[in-house]
Formats: C-alpha cells, sequence, structure tokens
C-alpha cells in the first residue's frame, strides 16, 4: 500500500487501517495525527466509547473557577481521523475559562453549560496570558508594554502571576 501525504492533519473516513496490518508491522508502523494505526483485528466496542461527560467538573481544583472535561483521541481512540473531539466545561460562580486559542479548532459556548465541539480529533490549547504573559524565555516588558499599551510596571505584575 502507497500513500502520499500532503497534509499531516488529512481526515480519512475511518481510524484504523484497511490492510492486514500482520504483513506489514514487520517493515513499518503508520501513524495518523501522532497516534498508531490500530490493528483492525483488536478494534473492540470501547475505542468508540467514553463515559463521564454527565459528571460535573471539580471548579474548587482550579483557581479560576472552571474544569474542562476533553474528549479526545487520548481518551476515546475511535476518533482518530475523524476531525472531531468534544469538552464539557464546568464553572463555579464567577469563575472563568481563560482567553485561549486552539491549534486545530474552534469552540462555541452557550448559557449554563459548555459542551464544546472541536474541529480536531486532537485540537492543542494555547492559554493566551500564559503564552504572552508567562512565556519562557520571558518576552521583554518594554515589549509588552508598548503592544499592550500598558504601563511597565503593570506588565511586570502581570509576568510576576506567571
Amino acid at each position: 500500500m502507497v500513500e502520499y501525504f500532503t497534509n499531516k492533519d488529512r481526515v480519512n473516513i475511518w481510524s484504523f487501517s484497511h490492510f492486514n496490518f500482520k504483513h506489514i508491522i514487520g517493515l513499518f508502523v503508520e501513524f495518523v495525527n501522532g497516534k498508531f494505526c490500530k490493528d483492525p483485528t483488536t478494534v473492540t466496542a470501547n475505542d468508540f466509547f467514553f463515559s463521564g461527560l454527565n459528571i460535573p467538573g471539580n471548579t474548587a481544583a482550579n483557581k479560576l473557577g472552571s474544569s474542562v472535561n476533553l474528549v479526545n483521541i487520548d481518551k476515546l481512540p475511535g476518533l482518530n481521523t475523524l476531525g472531531i473531539s468534544l469538552a464539557r466545561l464546568d464553572f463555579a460562580p464567577y469563575g472563568l475559562n481563560p482567553p485561549h486559542t486552539y491549534l486545530r479548532g474552534t469552540e462555541l459556548l452557550t448559557n449554563v453549560v459548555a459542551f464544546a465541539g472541536l474541529s480536531s480529533q486532537n485540537p492543542g490549547l494555547i492559554t493566551i496570558a500564559n503564552a504572552v504573559f508567562g512565556s519562557n524565555p520571558p518576552i521583554t516588558a518594554d515589549i509588552l508594554a508598548k503592544a499592550f499599551q500598558l504601563d511597565k510596571n503593570v506588565v511586570d505584575y502581570l509576568q510576576k502571576q506567571f
């Protein structure tokens, strides 16, 4: 079997290799989206089942007052190559989910309970405040002050929080 890869995040119709795995295993192991293609003879119903989105998260464990239960290919292997994942978000009163962006995903939030349908089976996450004010090596305070039009003392204070 010959495959040509032009996009490492390509989406396949199904996530388990469609060839005779035993004949190829000695030659190479196929990775799709950074995960092994599973031998189709070992696929079980558990590869397509996840339990727990009905259970509220522990918002007290996070100083921001929120909890995120992300269901991606690490928790639900059958999602591999489908281009989706799901998350449950719970908030304490006045809790928040920090500003962030996904490397390979989009989310939509509604009132009361937030379920995020992400357009990737492994979306990746970058929290903006950590990336900007807590970067390592740090971004120079003068640059941040100019970019965000803040006093340098405010930037120094923010950088100390991370």
